[in-house]
């Protein structure tokens, strides 16, 4: 389509915007823990709210995501994202951020929904990796400048100031919304009936080939985000890291992956999605299984093994998006995606959950249990590969 590489580039900008949204909790995780006086459980509470109400809010737009312009739905939803980002930046204690959260996952949800089928829509299979590839590099740069430069704001005055600045760079991509994003009407186009809540369920549940992709979503993250919310804690705590010090993990992975993701959908479009997803799963297991057992280690050598986890996480994400979002046809993907962002983010949560109930502290301030979170991650990993043989593209 015309002015594809614009359409593009301002989903990535909204996709950065959201990821860093959701990203720099986790890394201001100590200054929290400290500042509220929070245990584990209610930090991984904190950073499980989010992805609950993306959960329930994606679940519910299944219901309604495809019976709308897809711009006109963008625009509505990231309105809310932007205010909700500024009650963040607003909150003065541990329960009002925890109830800014919430309504900030609710239209955060909707937007992973809305990026992907926008790209199912407009971009054809042959060059869908490619897209995704450049889309997900939003995650490369929110990690090696949004999460730093949040670290870095947070460090100089306090929590807060990242917050202010995502809300100001929100309102700027609703004029990239509202410039560089076309009318995407062509779904409404096609003479279907619109089914119902229920009739939406049905058709998701009974087909099997969806059906195992969303449960390729759920394996994929419980693989992760047992790990990654507890990461920044873990780092300091156990490791020896200093708060600033972890502006070093997220600089360095995301400065590779700036330039692997483009690269991982090339490779996926070129010698096959499942080929490559196989791959980068079975390299990830590598980092998980060391970054879990660390004690007081070197910089150089935690920034190596972090920077790796970084690389290999986005690795495997970019072909399995490609993978997931082609078991639906144009007319339906919106719902679908939806559907499965829904449960995916309460997949997220969940993981989240489970891990700060295993991890406890001992009287140093150290987190225990680590370890056994990443055996468990591993686990669930690993049934990953099995599955996405079996899921497959129909559009």
């Amino acid at each position: 389509m015309k002015n594809e590489k614009l359409l593009l580039w301002t989903l990535a900008a909204i996709n950065f915007i959201h990821i860093v949204d959701f990203m720099i909790l986790m890394p201001l995780g100590p200054q929290l823990m400290r500042i509220f006086d929070i245990s584990p459980r209610e930090f991984g509470l904190l950073v499980s709210s989010y992805t609950f109400s993306a959960g329930t809010s994606s679940f519910f737009g299944a219901f309604f995501l495809d019976r709308f312009d897809r711009k006109k739905i963008l625009l509505w939803v990231y309105v809310g994202f932007s205010i909700a980002t500024l009650g963040c930046a607003l909150s003065p204690s541990y329960p009002i951020l925890l109830a800014a959260r919430v309504l900030s996952g609710v239209f955060g949800g909707l937007t992973s929904a809305l990026i992907l089928a926008i790209i199912g829509d407009v971009i054809p299979d042959a060059r869908r990796g490619r897209a995704m590839g450049l889309v997900m590099a939003a995650f490369s740069v929110a990690s090696v400048l949004g999460v730093p430069m949040g670290l870095f704001l947070a460090s100089l005055s306090d929590w807060h100031s990242p917050f202010y600045v995502l809300t100001g760079l929100s309102v700027l991509s609703l004029g990239m919304i509202i410039r560089y994003i076309p009318s995407i009407s062509a779904h409404l186009k096609n003479e279907i009936v619109r089914p119902n809540p229920l009739v939406v369920i049905r058709r998701v549940t009974s087909n099997s080939n969806q059906m195992r992709a969303i449960a390729l979503s759920v394996m994929m993250m419980f693989g992760q985000f047992m790990i990654i919310p507890f990461l920044s804690p873990y780092t300091v705590a156990n490791v020896g890291f200093t708060e600033m010090q972890l502006a070093y993990i997220y600089m360095a992975g995301g400065a590779f992956t700036i330039f692997t993701s483009p690269w991982v959908g090339k490779m996926a479009d070129k010698y096959g999605k499942l080929k490559v997803f196989t791959i980068f799963m079975f390299l990830n297991i590598i980092p998980i299984a060391v970054i879990t057992n660390l004690g007081v280690t070197p910089i150089y050598f935690v920034l190596m093994i972090s920077t790796m986890f970084f690389v290999t996480s986005n690795g495997r994400y970019v072909p399995a998006a490609a993978i997931i979002t082609g078991t639906a046809k144009p007319e339906n993907r919106g719902s679908f995606l939806s559907f499965n962002s829904a449960v995916q983010q309460i997949a997220t949560g969940v993981a989240s959950l489970i891990a700060g109930i295993i991890i406890g502290e001992n009287a140093a301030g150290e987190l225990t249990n680590f370890n056994l979170v990443g055996y468990i991650a591993i686990f669930f990993s690993l049934l990953c590969i099995p599955l996405a043989r079996r899921v497959k593209i129909v559009s």
